[in-house]
């Protein structure tokens, strides 16, 4: 696997770029750098779908002929999680091909050979609607760390508490249930059961406490599972 990672700056948006020709990858990594975008770049579609639950990169560029998983399958499998934006990139120029990728949940459409001018004009587009100005959060998370602060105070998650409050504070309001919980925040341990979702959810309100919250962000919402919210 081929990886290619520019230093994060909070101004600019990152994009994952999926493709396994050599000569395309280096010159879409030359003008999206030049567009001040951050990219990171596989060549194979057996790891996309972790490093988009890892990395949750602001758009995907992802080619449909790739080798191990097709371009077509991590799009599907992305949006049984994700809804980051995702532009298809193929050779295929019939339009049944290009309606099965956007059935497959992908946003938009570029054919091989395509004009890196226009393909940046269509990233800013989609980045322009989806993307809003990130408000500043009272709570905050630090993912290398696992950190927790709130004012002056911290503490330390877990790894196992660290994951699951992750995909939580990575969607604010969003309901989880714990079948979907299991799967995000848990993908390679099947031995985690529901009673230790509560426990760990049980611990990190605690520690949310410990922090001088009047109460937690993790939220229950009845029949359906949890949600973040963010304090006031």
């Amino acid at each position: 696997m081929s990886e290619q990672s520019n230093s994060k700056q909070s101004s600019t948006a990152n994009i994952l770029v999926v493709e396994d020709d050599l000569e395309i990858s280096e010159n879409l990594n030359l003008f999206l750098k030049a567009s001040n975008f951050n990219t990171h770049h596989l060549d194979s579609g057996e790891h996309v779908v972790k490093t988009v639950r890892e990395n949750q990169p602001d758009i995907i560029l992802l080619d449909i002929m790739l080798p191990v998983v097709d371009g077509l399958e991590c799009c599907r499998q992305i949006r049984e999680f994700s809804d980051i934006p995702i532009i298809m990139m193929t050779a295929k120029v019939e339009e049944i091909d290009r309606l099965i990728g956007l059935e497959a949940g992908a946003d938009d459409y570029v054919c091989k050979p395509f004009s890196a001018v226009e393909l940046i004009l269509r990233i800013k587009a989609i980045l322009r609607r989806t993307q809003k100005p990130k408000a500043i959060r009272k709570l905050e998370l630090n993912l290398e760390t696992f950190i927790l602060s709130y004012q002056q105070s911290t503490v330390e998650l877990t790894n196992l508490e660290f994951g699951l409050f992750k995909l939580l504070y990575q969607h604010p309001e969003r309901i989880y249930s714990r079948a979907q919980i299991l799967d995000l925040a848990y993908p390679d341990m099947r031995d985690i059961s529901d009673r230790a979702i509560d426990s760990h959810i049980k611990n990190i309100r605690k520690k949310a406490i410990e922090l001088g919250l009047e109460k937690s962000p993790i939220e229950s919402v009845y029949g359906a599972g949890y949600r973040y919210i963010d304090p006031d």
